[in-house]
């Protein structure tokens, strides 16, 4: 899924390449995604604050803020990844300085237009900056990616043995596949 591509129900995008559906995303609703969307047609969205700035935040809420965030739906900003949305500096994650930063852009936008006759202009708010942090490793990406997805999307934690698994195992990877499946749900080895 991404932000700036994405639509409800999945798509093709100009590259050719499929988009997940946001209203695939567990914690992601319908209105989260109409408020999305129709926002992104006066323009794509340049970082999470730019989107926290310019949508509706009572469509779109902090647990939808954070599903995109696990599900890669910001990945497009290149100067974040998924981390920073949640790594806590001051007390507050990355997540909750967008969404504060943008409650904050519509008040200072509201109290401009609200003083006497609308001639008082709102002063600039700087985007915050999030704070630097270590990426997640692989298989913590895919843990959160599944949570909200439903599946390993962007790879799968057997990818990083992918050598091993095919030059060392003596089982064909299905019959692997099948006794990990087995095991993990609930039988035990070697039945």
């Amino acid at each position: 899924p991404d932000v700036n591509e994405s639509y409800y129900k999945f798509t093709v995008n100009e590259r050719g390449a499929i988009r997940f559906g946001i209203g695939a995303v567990k914690g992601v609703g319908a209105g989260a995604v109409d408020a999305i969307v129709q926002t992104r047609q006066s323009g794509l969205y340049k970082s999470v604050f730019d989107m926290a700035k310019r949508i509706d935040l009572r469509a779109v809420n902090k647990k939808a803020f954070e599903s995109l965030a696990y599900a890669g739906g910001f990945d497009s900003f290149e100067s974040t990844h998924r981390a920073q949305y949640f790594h806590a500096e001051d007390n507050s994650t990355g997540m909750e300085k967008a969404i504060r930063f943008g409650q904050r852009y519509k008040e200072n936008e509201n109290s401009a237009q609200a003083s006497l006759f609308g001639a008082g202009e709102a002063a600039e708010l700087p985007e915050p900056v999030l704070a630097p942090c270590p990426q997640w490793g692989l298989i913590e990406k895919l843990k959160y990616e599944k949570d909200v997805i439903g599946i390993y999307l962007t790879s799968h934690p057997l990818d990083t043995y992918r050598f091993e698994i095919e030059h060392f195992c003596q089982l064909a990877s299905i019959e692997l596949a099948r006794t990990f499946a087995h095991i993990s749900a609930g039988g035990k080895q070697g039945e």
